[in-house]
């Protein structure tokens, strides 16, 4: 079975090590990065199956990784959007712009980690 490889981006330090923690018992290959700067430098240099991105992040925010991804490099990576916003307009906003899946938080490890694999297994069939 193919490992697939994630990257996660949330400045909520402790909420980047639960998700880490669960993510990789469930056999996922992960890059944690706690800001925008280091995500976009991640997505630059390598190949993801699936971008996990806060909106609400030092140096870039979400939207901005996101529109990096679609309109900059062309990518069709699916891209999961959380925020404690629970903004209607920001989601509506983030769909616009690309996002394939928007989770609002608070959320469990366990939540996340069904939309993952469903979002996996419906890109890779």
């Amino acid at each position: 079975m193919k490992k697939f490889k994630i990257l996660i981006a949330e400045d909520d330090v402790l909420l980047l090590k639960a998700l880490g923690f669960y993510l990789e018992k469930k056999g996922y290959e992960l890059s944690l990065v706690p800001d925008g700067r280091d995500a976009i430098n991640k997505i630059k240099e390598n190949q993801f199956d699936l971008i996990v991105t806060d909106i609400n992040m030092p140096f870039s925010n979400g939207m901005e990784i996101i529109s990096l991804v679609r309109n900059e490099l062309k990518l069709k990576t699916p891209i999961i959007v959380l925020t404690s916003m629970g903004l209607e307009n920001t989601e509506l906003e983030a769909f616009h712009i690309g996002a394939d899946e928007f989770i609002a938080k608070p959320f469990s490890p366990q939540v996340l980690g069904v939309r993952i694999d469903k979002i996996l297994s419906a890109v890779n069939k």
